[in-house]
């Protein structure tokens, strides 16, 4: 098939999802020798409008992975702002070194509802958002070398198809049960309603953590108070330049520690064709 363009499409919270799709694309327009165009859906403001690509071009589509499944907050977006329009396309998840669990096959299905063809996809461990104790560094240079590997993988084969492909296989059900994290104790860990706490010995009230909120959930007038829905995406606490933004609920602390005790050992990244 034609292509005439590539597109780096990504929700980034803590930016190592932009880094995989963006190192997949680029490798993927080098090899077609095609324009690239990056598409940031982190921000609220990006989530308000259609996004609509074309039979010619080949969409790079990345999101992390939350609960074993893509981001619902970022579901009901992809389900209805998305429009594909025959567009190949390749799926790409990141994790935090514990499992992707459904996140990939249900990306997959979605994508596929949108009029969008699969024709790869991927799952990348990354540094866990949570914790620097798992997959720290990660992606480092041997993850993006295999980003790099798919995006030119997935261009030589769109280029070599002469009709539209079957979708691709990936493991998991697009509509398992989320997973449900666990304390220390090997019970579930319900921190649904955690919100940061900021420490006002360090916090200047700049308000970045406002402006990269990706669900707008911090007040930009008193950064103290998060009236709305917080996903525990960490963007605020990775982000801040001053370290003001922590989480404090125990049953969160105690499912990181849980985390960190269980899930040490590297993931080894996946693709699929």
């Amino acid at each position: 098939m034609v292509i005439t363009k590539i597109h780096a499409v990504f929700f980034s919270a803590t930016d190592n999802t932009r880094k995989i799709t963006a190192a997949i694309a680029a490798a993927a327009a080098a090899a077609l020798d095609c324009p690239l165009e990056e598409t940031d859906l982190t921000l609220p403001a990006a989530r308000q409008r259609d996004w609509a690509f074309a039979p010619t071009d080949l969409v790079i589509l990345g999101t992390p992975t939350y609960a074993g499944r893509v981001p619902n907050k970022l579901v009901p977006f992809l389900a209805e702002h998305l429009r594909g329009n025959g567009a190949l396309c390749a799926a790409m998840v990141t994790y935090g070194n514990r499992s992707f669990d459904n996140a990939l096959s249900e990306l997959c299905a979605i994508l596929e509802g949108d009029g969008f063809h699969t024709v790869s996809a991927g799952a990348f461990a990354c540094r866990h958002a949570f914790t620097d104790e798992l997959a720290w560094g990660r992606p480092d240079s041997a993850d993006l070398r295999e980003a790099e590997q798919l995006g030119k993988n997935t261009a030589e084969k769109a280029e070599a198809l002469t009709a539209i492909p079957a979708p691709v296989r990936v493991p998991g059900e697009p509509d398992a049960p989320y997973y449900i994290p666990k304390g220390t104790d090997g019970l579930p860990a319900k921190f649904l309603k955690a919100k940061p706490v900021t420490d006002p010995r360090k916090c200047c009230n700049c308000g970045l953590c406002a402006r990269i909120c990706p669900m707008g959930a911090i007040d930009a007038s008193n950064v103290f108070e998060t009236p709305g829905v917080c996903i525990k995406c960490q963007a605020c606490v990775r982000r801040c330049t001053r370290q003001a933004k922590r989480f404090e609920d125990p049953a969160f602390l105690s499912h990181v520690a849980m985390l960190e005790a269980n899930f040490q050992d590297p993931k080894q990244n996946e693709v699929f064709f």
